[in-house]
């Protein structure tokens, strides 16, 4: 486990969070109140509910949590089966660390394991050309909920990968006024009196993360890690670990891209390792 956790109290500061996340690259933090875990903040909440300021609306509440002397097989259990990234470890009603998927990577990586990667654990995926404005890419990680997604040129070659996590690094907060009106419709001239009178607005402010009205080329990673659709189980693991991503593209020999390794399926390795 993370034993140096990165939290946020509650009450706190939305802002904050993303400022954590932007320059940690991490994907989520635990929110505590008094010193007591209660929910999760991920760059998910954070993307998909972008007009959201109060913590406590952001955040999933109740996170589900584990003990320091549990075994990685039981961690890899509850993360694949309630498909969530990260659980608090308690030792008692304190919060000595998390487990992350990232965790679990780093020990399948110095396991060893020679087993080529089952086609089971490799998802078909979505690309996006690498013209398609950020807005976009964005909305079409949310309707599809992948985390990443390749990046094609016009001649269907792999040039990137976009993530959450480039996202979030790309991402703003924009603040904005908006007016609500609420007339009661009538037909009435609208130089009447009683016109005038049934005519009703409220002006209100949105602080919302944004994303850039950019390519998503100058956003994603370039320097794509890939690996063989027969690369062995250990070996996809360090290089998860050593690039630092979550998910690696499978090409075959004609460089083709045939389908993405994510790291919440690899660690499923461990939940059939007894």
């Amino acid at each position: 486990m993370t034993s140096d956790v990165v939290t946020v109290e509650i009450p706190g500061n939305r802002d904050d969070v993303l400022k954590i996340l932007k320059r940690t690259g991490i994907s989520g933090v635990p929110v505590l109140k008094g010193g007591k875990p209660i929910g999760i903040i991920t760059r998910k909440d954070l993307l998909h509910k972008s007009e959201e300021t109060q913590l406590g609306l952001l955040m999933t509440p109740d996170p589900l949590t584990i003990s320091p002397d549990a075994p990685i097989e039981q961690a890899a259990e509850i993360l694949v089966k309630n498909h969530i990234r990260r659980l608090p470890v308690l030792d008692g009603d304190h919060l000595a660390g998390l487990i992350s998927v990232a965790d679990l990577i780093t020990a399948i990586s110095q396991l060893r394991i020679k087993d080529e990667i089952k086609s089971e654990y490799m998802s078909r995926t979505y690309a996006l050309w690498e013209e398609t404005p950020l807005p976009l890419v964005g909305r079409v990680m949310e309707i599809s909920g992948f985390e990443a997604i390749p990046i094609l040129d016009a001649e269907s070659r792999l040039q990137g990968i976009i993530s959450e996590r480039d996202l979030i690094r790309n991402s703003s907060i924009e603040d904005s006024v908006e007016v609500s009106d609420f007339s009661n419709g009538t037909d009435d001239d609208e130089w009447t009196w009683e016109s005038i009178r049934d005519m009703h607005s409220i002006s209100y402010g949105i602080s919302k993360v944004q994303l850039p009205m950019r390519p998503v080329k100058t956003a994603m990673v370039r320097n794509v890690v890939a690996i063989p659709p027969n690369a062995e189980v250990s070996e996809c693991a360090l290089k998860m670990k050593r690039a630092r991503v979550d998910q690696i593209p499978v090409v075959n020999g004609e460089k083709k891209l045939v389908g993405m390794l994510f790291d919440r399926e690899l660690i499923r390795v461990l939940c059939t390792a007894q």
